[in-house]
């Protein structure tokens, strides 16, 4: 099937080899000119601009956008409207909020464009072992692009889960049930770290658990490669972004009065991550020493 892809990151990048594997015919964008020829050489065909994108696709046009969410979905598909016809179909792979996804599809609509909202799974390793594909929009466009998702996704890894919106909904909470479980992780392993009794080797009990364990996963799969490496994960500074999946979550959860205390305080923890020093643990000691008289620690 012919299809383009715009953004050529490390997501886009990869699924376009995927989907080149799979015998389909790519045109490829990027503002990176060394991203469209590195593509280029898989066997892709390069486009010089968005127009030039909609020029070299013959209609029914398909063009997967995987760009950062917001103000460059927004850019990409203001730039590629004039270029498509009724008919065509763009599709939003990136982490976009769900109800920019749904004013995106009721704009297209207007003009006749399908628009199919993708949430997407996998990170660099979809390459080799296949994308969860989340996705939302009408079901004739779902069924016309899925030649695209079924080589993209393993088996049984994609899903037509409702209308536009809700494909990044799903994908949406599934980012914030994966706040709570790195969180999770991450201070089982802090302990494990800190422990005086004993001195224990993090990989080796990353391997263990992956064993037959009730906690095994692939993101132990992946504590077990990293710690493996390095027990200490020197190098690593504990800084930890976040993309905002996690904070759509939460606002969902306060919106729909659902308690999700887990994936809350895992954000949380996030933002207190980004701080040298937190000013309020200072005020904390302070008061403790004033109402209490217990020792702070100076600098």
């Amino acid at each position: 099937m012919q299809l383009a892809m715009i953004g050529l990151g490390r997501m886009g990048g990869n699924m376009v080899r995927r989907l080149v594997q799979g015998s389909h015919e790519l045109i490829v964008y990027d503002q990176s000119a060394e991203a469209v020829k590195q593509q280029v050489g898989t066997g892709a065909k390069g486009a010089k601009d968005i127009a030039d994108v909609s020029r070299q696709l013959t209609p029914r046009r398909v063009v997967w956008v995987m760009v950062p969410a917001g103000d460059a979905v927004d850019s990409t598909i203001e730039q590629l409207m004039p270029h498509l016809t009724k008919g065509d179909v763009v599709i939003d792979g990136g982490n976009s909020n769900f109800r920019d996804s749904r004013r995106r599809a009721e704009m297209l609509k207007v003009r006749g464009i399908e628009f199919l909202d993708v949430g997407t799974s996998g990170g660099v390793w979809g390459l080799e072992h296949g994308y969860c594909l989340m996705i939302g929009g009408s079901l004739a466009a779902f069924q016309h692009c899925e030649p695209i998702f079924r080589t993209l996704a393993p088996a049984d890894g994609y899903a037509h889960v409702g209308p536009s919106g809700a494909g990044h909904y799903v994908k949406m909470v599934h980012n914030g049930i994966e706040y709570g479980m790195l969180q999770a992780y991450a201070e089982g392993y802090e302990i494990l770290h800190a422990s005086q009794d004993f001195k224990l080797q993090l990989g080796q009990i990353a391997k263990l658990w992956n064993h037959g364990s009730v906690v095994r996963s692939w993101l132990n799969e992946l504590a077990e490669r990293a710690l493996s490496r390095d027990d200490q994960l020197t190098g690593i500074r504990g800084y930890v972004e976040d993309s905002g999946e996690g904070r759509w979550t939460v606002e969902e959860a306060m919106r729909l009065d659902v308690p999700a205390p887990v994936i809350t305080m895992s954000l949380i923890a996030r933002l207190r991550s980004r701080q040298q020093e937190s000013f309020g643990a200072k005020v904390i000691a302070a008061l403790r020493r004033e109402f209490g008289g217990h020792a702070v620690q100076t600098k």
